[in-house]
This record gives structure tokens, sequence and C-alpha cells, in this order.
């Protein structure tokens, strides 16, 4: 089978975390931060390059091995201008991105391969489902940029993009490789600690993903 394209990767880590106490790109999984984990995901899912959009506790924020770190002191802004920044430092020869959330540890490669494989097949938007509903990865493809300067605003990402236009958007299952689950809180990192664990246990791939 031939190779997939090549998609650039994004992790929205800029947030300040309140709800959990501090930023989410500092907390650690199994002695990982989250950011790197992050990286990790979206490398091993065939994405470069890999840039991480970082704000509140930037400062703080520990070596990024290979990612772009991307600055966005307008972090408070919400979610949509994470989005915005991180898409507008990506190189101009990128011609799609797959983007996550840094509080979803427990994503997989595989759903990473997934939408870029149904954005080898033709799909300008190709969003990942967990039980029929939408959830990330998601993949952009770049002429669809400039629509988000009317959508991702305050802390609403792509999602209204996706509501109001779903003739752009494929769906891709993946109810059967990792979760969508949220670290919002210290209360959920404990069991998402043994999930995780699991999860890089497991294949990394399946029969139906060999392409990468």
């Amino acid at each position: 089978m031939p190779d997939l394209p090549v998609t650039a990767g994004l992790v929205l880590a800029a947030g300040a975390g309140r709800r959990y106490g501090r930023p989410k790109a500092l907390v650690e999984l199994d002695g990982e931060p989250l950011a790197r984990r992050g990286i990790r995901l979206l490398s091993d899912g065939g994405c470069t390059p890999v840039h991480v959009v970082i704000g509140a506790g930037a400062d703080e924020v520990p070596d990024l091995p290979g990612a772009v770190p991307v600055r966005h002191d307008r972090w408070p802004e919400g979610l949509g201008s994470s989005l915005r920044r991180g898409l507008a430092s990506l190189p101009a020869d990128v011609p799609a991105a797959v983007v996550v959330l840094v509080d979803q540890p427990l994503l997989s490669p595989v759903a990473v391969r997934r939408v870029r494989g149904a954005y080898a097949g033709g799909a300008i938007i190709a969003v990942a489902t967990y039980a029929g509903r939408p959830g990330h990865p998601v993949l952009l493809a770049r002429e669809i940029w400039p629509l988000l300067d009317g959508y991702a605003v305050g802390d609403r990402g792509a999602r209204d993009l996706l509501r109001d236009r779903p003739d752009l958007v494929v769906q891709v299952p993946c109810d059967d490789v990792g979760s969508p689950v949220d670290v919002d809180t210290p209360a959920d990192l404990p069991r998402t600690v043994s999930a995780a664990r699991a999860a890089d246990a497991a294949p990394r791939w399946s029969p139906r993903d060999r392409r990468s």
C-alpha cells in the first residue's frame, strides 16, 4: 500500500488548567509530562512536524524533544485562539494538521493514522468518533483553516465548524482504539495511569491500519 500523505501534528497545551490547579502541560502521567505524551502520540501516528502551543506556565514547561514549542501569550482568550495560533505557526508547505488536546492522554496513534488515512482518501476534515460522538484527533486540511477565523473563538475550537458544515466532515470510528477521556482534575489521574499503561503495552497498529 502507498504511504499516507505527510501531515503535521498540533498539540494544544496552553490553558491554565483551573480545575486541575495547574497547567496540564506540566502534569505528569507515569513520570511523563502530558505535553511530551502528546508529542509521542502524534509522532507515533506519523505526523511531522509536531508543534505544541504553550501559554500558561510556559516558562516551566520542560524541554519538548521532537517538537517545536509555540508560545501563545494570548492564551487567556481561550482554546480557539490557541488553535489559530498553532495552525499559523506551521510551515507554509504543510497541507494538513492533526490536532489533539494535551489533557486526553489515552488517545491512540492508530486513531491518528486513521484520520490521516481519511485525508488520503479525500477528506478535508476528518474526526475520530467514539460511540458515535466526535472527539480527537481531528484532521484539518489547510484549505479550511481560514474558516476557523469565524469559528475558533473563546473556548471553542473547531466544534462549531464541524456542526455547521457536516458536508465537509468525514467521521472516523475509533471506538476500538484508545479513549477520549479528559484529565480534568487530580482525581482523574490515578485511574488514568493504569489505563495508560495498558494502552502503551498494546500494539500501535492493527491490520486495517498498516499504512503510516
